[in-house]
C-alpha cells in the first residue's frame, strides 16, 4: 500500500484526494495543520493520511475561501455552517472587505492630496469659527480604544451617561468627546467621552455606586474657547475627519493662536436619525 492510490472503495490516499481536489497534499497537509479538513483516518504506524471522497467538496471549499484572505477562524464558521447560514456568513465577512477597502481608498486619496501639495484644497471646504464655552460639571467615561472600536465605544459610553444623566438633573449640553492621546489602529488614545449635568451632588453620587465599572467619572470641565468646524455625517467617517482636525489646526497658527487642550468631537444633533449630509459634530480644539 502506498500514499499515491486508493486504499478502498471508500478511502482515498491523500495522493489520490489530491488529485480528485486539484491540490496539493502540501495544502491537505496545511488545512489538517489548521483543523479545517481532518483526514477521516491517519495510519499509527505510517503516519498516512486518508480521506473519504465526499470530503472533496469541503476541501475545494476551503481553497477558494483562502483565496478570499479569509481568516482561518472565519473559514472555520463558514466550511462549519450549512446552506443559507454558510452563505450569509461568506456575505458579511465580504461587507466587511468592501467597507474596509472603500475606507482604505478613501484614505489614499486624502494621503494623495497631501503629497502633492493640494492640502490647503482640502481645508477649504471647512469654515472655522470660535466659541466660548463655560464651565460645566460633566459625568464621563474613559478608555484606552483603537480607531476601528472607537465608534461603537462612544455611542455605547454616550448612551450609558446620557441615561445617568437622567438621575442626575439632566443633560445641559451637547455630549463630547475628548482625544488626550491619538486614537488610530497604533494607538489607544485615551479617549474621553463626557456629557454636561446639572446636579453635581446627584452626578457624584450616581458615578460613587458605580465603582470602577464603566471607569466613570464626575469633574468640572473648565471654561474654555474653542475654536471648531462643523461637519456632516458623512464627513465624520474616517479619513475625512481627519482633513477638518488638520483644517482647524491650521486656522489655529494661521490666526496666531495657540492650543491650549486636547482636541474634542461635539456631538450636537441625533446621529441615528440624520442623513449623510446633516450636520452632527463639531471637531475643535480649546485655544488660548
Amino acid at each position: 500500500m502506498t500514499e499515491d492510490g486508493d486504499v478502498d472503495d471508500e478511502l482515498l490516499t491523500i495522493g489520490a484526494f489530491a488529485a480528485r481536489t486539484r491540490l496539493s497534499a502540501k495544502a491537505l497537509r496545511l488545512y489538517d495543520r489548521l483543523g479545517l479538513l481532518s483526514p477521516a483516518r491517519v495510519d499509527g504506524p505510517t503516519g498516512y493520511r486518508y480521506y473519504r471522497a465526499d470530503q472533496a467538496e469541503r476541501a475545494r471549499l476551503v481553497a477558494l475561501l483562502r483565496q478570499l484572505d479569509m481568516p482561518l477562524a472565519r473559514i472555520a464558521e463558514v466550511v462549519g455552517a450549512e446552506g443559507a447560514e454558510a452563505a450569509d456568513r461568506l456575505a458579511a465577512y465580504w461587507a466587511g472587505v468592501e467597507a474596509r477597502v472603500a475606507g482604505q481608498r478613501t484614505l489614499a486619496e486624502y494621503l494623495r492630496g497631501r503629497l502633492s501639495g493640494r492640502s490647503s484644497e482640502m481645508y477649504d471646504k471647512f469654515v472655522i469659527e470660535t466659541v466660548d464655552v463655560p464651565a460645566r460639571v460633566v459625568l464621563s467615561e474613559s478608555r484606552h480604544t483603537l480607531a476601528d472600536e472607537l465608534p461603537t465605544w462612544i455611542g455605547a459610553s454616550l448612551g450609558r451617561l446620557e441615561a445617568a444623566a437622567r438621575e442626575c438633573g439632566g443633560v445641559t449640553g451637547a455630549p463630547f468627546v475628548v482625544y488626550h492621546r491619538e486614537v488610530s489602529m497604533e494607538s489607544d488614545g485615551p479617549a474621553e467621552s463626557c456629557v454636561p449635568v446639572a446636579d453635581e451632588a446627584a452626578a457624584r453620587s450616581w458615578a460613587g455606586r458605580q465603582g470602577h465599572t464603566w471607569r466613570t467619572r464626575v469633574r468640572t470641565e473648565p471654561a474654555v474657547r474653542l475654536a471648531y468646524t462643523r461637519i456632516t455625517k458623512a464627513q465624520v467617517a474616517h479619513p475625512q475627519i481627519l482633513a477638518a482636525f488638520e483644517a482647524v489646526e491650521q486656522w489655529i497658527a494661521g490666526e496666531g493662536l495657540e492650543v491650549a487642550g486636547p482636541c474634542r468631537e461635539v456631538y450636537f444633533a441625533d446621529w441615528d436619525a440624520a442623513t449623510a449630509e446633516d450636520p452632527v459634530c463639531d471637531v475643535a480644539f480649546p485655544v488660548r
